[in-house]
């Protein structure tokens, strides 16, 4: 039965079954310190948990290593020094890569090492990583995240996993610095199949909120008004109270890129294909990201889907200047 157990934000008291001094024991693998990463790292390390990591961008890892972690030049070093790894890379390839590739944590891992990989991937990808994987005695857990880097930093993100339950179990000491909550959702693959299904839910609610608030622009009433009057109902949403006041105030840095959200969604449409599921609201999203990837806000955050909209109607939904 899936189980959702509490985590260990910074601040909180470790829940009754915990058991600090033996998670204390437990070495920790980090590879991957982007905008998600790095502030996951510092959690753990916050944890008490002994930590070594490795990247691609070397100041980040120069950042790890001064809050206490250990460097590593690559990721067989780091699985030679831990017994779980984190992975939060972009996609199927870079984990693929970094875990199974030369000098990746196949390499360095000795037997019941469990890698968690944290990135959002295609299920079918999980799946074939994590037989290899076992081939070799090593566990895979998949345990994307969603809340984005606000989350990240304040160590209350929502982690849903996959794997083997004994696997699931080894890591969760871990996973819990991270997260608010965390759901054992299933086997090996289940943890990205509800994160696509996250991913549907997040971009529909922002294009919702983009319709909405650029309808209230063009009518000449305030959306920053309608957003106060309509977000304690049944229109109110996380997503709507964490983007609204971003796009009215015109702060589209990430947070979350639109390019890899239009990751993910290929990631969901191909998932979708494969089992025959239509999702027409899904592809035609795709295709809105699509477009503003093609005129250069890729990196933008993806509360910037809301410039289709006011592309559309001429109009920007901006919060009155006082």
């Amino acid at each position: 039965m899936p189980r959702t157990l509490p985590g260990t934000p910074n601040g909180r008291s470790p829940p009754a079954n915990r058991h600090p001094k033996e998670n204390a024991m437990l070495r920790v693998g980090f590879i991957g310190l982007g905008i998600m990463g790095k502030p996951m790292a510092k959690n753990i390390l916050k944890g008490g948990f002994p930590l070594t990591v490795t990247s691609r961008t070397r100041s980040a890892v120069d950042e790890l290593a001064a809050a206490g972690a250990k460097a590593a030049a690559t990721p067989a070093e780091v699985a030679a020094a831990s017994d779980v790894v984190i992975t939060m890379l972009p996609n199927s390839p870079e984990v693929r890569q970094v875990v199974l590739g030369p000098g990746g944590v196949a390499e360095g891992a000795a037997p019941g090492l469990v890698l968690a990989d944290m990135s959002s991937i295609a299920p079918l990808a999980v799946r074939e990583i994590a037989a290899e994987l076992a081939a070799k005695g090593v566990g895979m857990v998949d345990a994307p995240v969603s809340g984005g880097e606000p989350k990240a930093v304040e160590g209350t993100l929502a982690v849903m996993a996959g794997g083997a339950q004994a696997d699931f179990e080894r890591c969760l000491p871990v996973l819990q610095t991270m997260a608010a909550t965390v759901t054992h959702v299933g086997e090996a693959g289940a943890g990205n199949v509800a994160k696509l299904a996250n991913q549907i839910m997040v971009a529909g609610n922002i294009a919702a909120m983009s319709e909405a608030l650029v309808l209230a622009a063009k009518a000449g009433v305030g959306p920053d008004v309608v957003h106060k009057a309509i977000r304690a109902g049944l229109a109110g949403s996380t997503a709507f109270d964490a983007k609204a006041p971003l796009v009215m105030d015109g702060k589209f840095d990430p947070g979350f890129r639109i390019r890899l959200h239009a990751k993910d969604l290929g990631n969901v449409l191909e998932t979708s294909h494969a089992l025959g599921v239509p999702l027409p609201l899904t592809a035609q999203l795709m295709e809105v990201m699509q477009g503003l990837m093609a005129s250069g806000l890729g990196d933008a955050d993806h509360g910037a889907l809301i410039r289709h909209w006011e592309k559309l109607a001429g109009v920007e939904a901006r919060r009155a200047k006082e």
